[in-house]
């Protein structure tokens, strides 16, 4: 048989008979393409809005979240390389068919299921067919990806997607190539398609000492999300810790997170966070600064908002309440 192309991110892998494409979670049987993650996630958890972090998508709520195994990236820095950088085949499973989402869902009281944990994305099908199920019972999906995918698969999956947070490794083609294995600008193609598609929208930036964590490295990114996606679409600067293969570099200190929040709140955005920090991450108006949203770590601690408006100044905050 002749190899066949998988299409969904910019690798094309080519798919032998019986062999897994280069992100090790997709397989041609039969003529057609399958993730072998497909009703097989290895996590199952209910964890806060906060934790995706999603703080502007109705916060306080819980959330079903589902991860997979296997990544189309192989970031030095991975978190999850536990899962996302074997085969699914390696991991213990729980079997979930989409159908038997909405059940889940009603047992675990919640309305919201993430797509997150690992690379959402190489288990495409899964998702897409997740999604339906979730919209079916009016539910709402959330993605959590590093959106290394073709604008046409991306494009069938958005009409069913209600909010993300993209991670953005940095504004930088050389940073995806050496830490990535992968390129920028299939990312930033994708980040102004969910605009388009009115996607309740949130980025994440991990900051890595010495190599994305500069002055220049920290403006261009927040520039691009001003300019591209809106100066309300809230922007998360969150620590890194060793793991994987950057064990030798430290953790980043608390005030490169401060650092590049002011860097970021200087370019124009209105809602920048801090991610794996002790600092309490307020929600604000953009129009006149009154505090919305009062948070301890993951925890609402006051929510003001009267229908989604500051009852200051009547002005709507950005997302969906």
């Amino acid at each position: 048989m002749a190899p066949m192309i998988c299409g969904l991110c910019p690798r094309h892998c080519s798919l032998q008979e019986g062999k897994a494409g280069d992100c090790r979670a997709r397989i041609n049987i039969g003529g057609t393409i399958k993730p072998l993650a497909y009703g097989k996630p290895c996590s199952i958890a209910m964890d806060p809005m906060e934790k995706k972090p999603l703080y502007h998508f109705f916060p306080g709520e819980r959330i079903l979240s589902i991860g997979t195994g296997g990544c189309n990236l192989h970031c030095r820095n991975c978190q999850n390389a536990s899962i996302s950088q074997v085969s699914p085949l390696a991991l213990r499973c729980h079997e979930l068919p989409p159908d038997k989402l909405p059940a889940l869902m009603a047992m675990h009281g919640t309305r919201h299921v993430a797509y997150t944990y690992n690379e959402p994305l190489v288990a495409y099908e899964y998702v897409l067919d997740c999604a339906r199920e979730v919209k079916g019972a009016g539910g709402s999906n959330v993605l959590v990806s590093a959106a290394y995918i073709e604008k046409e698969p991306l494009a069938a999956l958005l009409p069913f997607i209600d909010a993300a947070n993209i991670d953005l490794k940095a504004y930088s083609d050389d940073f995806y190539r050496k830490n990535c294995g992968a390129s920028l600008r299939p990312v930033l193609e994708a980040l102004k398609l969910f605009r388009k598609f009115s996607i309740s929208l949130e980025v994440t930036n991990l900051l890595i000492p010495t190599l994305n964590d500069s002055d220049s490295a920290i403006m261009s990114l927040a520039r691009f999300v001003r300019d591209e996606l809106g100066t309300e679409t809230p922007l998360h600067f969150s620590r890194f810790f060793p793991c994987h293969l950057l064990s030798e570099l430290p953790a980043t200190p608390e005030s490169t997170i401060e650092k590049a929040q002011d860097i970021a709140l200087s370019e124009g955005l209105k809602h920048v966070y801090r991610g794996n920090s002790f600092h309490e991450n307020d929600t604000c108006c953009a129009s006149c600064g009154s505090i919305l949203i009062s948070r301890s770590r993951y925890a609402i601690i006051e929510n003001r908002l009267a229908e989604g408006r500051c009852p200051v100044c009547g002005s709507a905050l950005y997302g969906r309440f």
